[in-house]
């Protein structure tokens, strides 16, 4: 087996791990433990921003990889996709201007923009795991 079948799931893992690390920031900084919850952040954006560069780097090698689902689940497929696609994008200056604020500890903006960016970054994080889930494992295309 070499990198190129093992990169998806290494992409997987990687935002598997930033949303473990978000769920993690949350539930600290509801306890109040703010220095513990700017580290998990950052280790979120960490993670996110390897996967990103991992993300691209595969498909700059494998090229694209076309869903081999049948049936119902084509329009479950491709409506996560989208949403997640979307989302990613969006995603991408939502955390920016969170964590920007967040690190420079202005608080009522930070707190603001987390409300709206949390949810977005998990869910894009659990599609993304999902996607590989239906394209690799439940559905492949080889």
């Amino acid at each position: 087996m070499t990198l190129v079948h093992v990169w998806p799931a290494i992409n997987a893992s990687l935002n598997a791990l930033s949303g473990i690390f978000l769920l993690t920031a949350f539930v600290l900084i509801r306890r109040k433990k703010i220095d513990a919850h700017k580290r998990f952040m950052l280790a979120a954006c960490t993670t996110s921003l390897l996967f990103l560069t991992s993300y691209l780097a595969y498909h700059s090698v494998a090229g694209t990889t076309r869903f081999a689902g049948l049936g119902w689940s084509r329009p479950v497929y491709f409506t996560l996709l989208l949403t997640h696609t979307v989302l990613a994008v969006v995603i991408v200056p939502l955390a920016i201007v969170s964590v920007f604020n967040g690190l420079k500890m202005r608080v009522p903006t930070h707190r603001r923009f987390a409300k709206v960016t949390f949810p977005i970054w998990m869910y894009v994080s659990v599609t993304g795991v999902l996607v590989y889930f239906f394209l690799y494992q439940w559905f492949p295309s080889r």
